[in-house]
């Protein structure tokens, strides 16, 4: 199997995303990459955040559909009771 750096970004799971932008991160905070691939690892970089946000973004969707009620109103939103 390809690392996730070979793979397109759409194709990677959120965790793997996650993984290899902290990569991304953790080279551009060493600065022992040429600029040229400093650009390159930004570019994949600003890529995964947004594929992230997206992954992030369609979960929030699914959990709130989950917690409407065929009437639209939210269910299983009361407090907890602690006791």
């Amino acid at each position: 199997m390809s690392k996730p750096a070979d793979r397109p970004v759409d194709e990677l799971t959120f965790e793997d995303a996650m993984s290899e932008l902290e990569d991304v991160v953790a080279q551009l905070e060493q600065g022992k990459v040429t600029l040229e691939d400093s650009i390159k690892l930004y570019e994949r970089g600003s890529q995964l955040k947004a594929h992230c946000q997206e992954k992030l973004k369609a979960a929030e969707e699914k959990v709130r559909m989950i917690t409407l009620g065929d009437d639209r109103s939210a269910v299983g939103t009361e407090p907890l009771d602690p006791d």
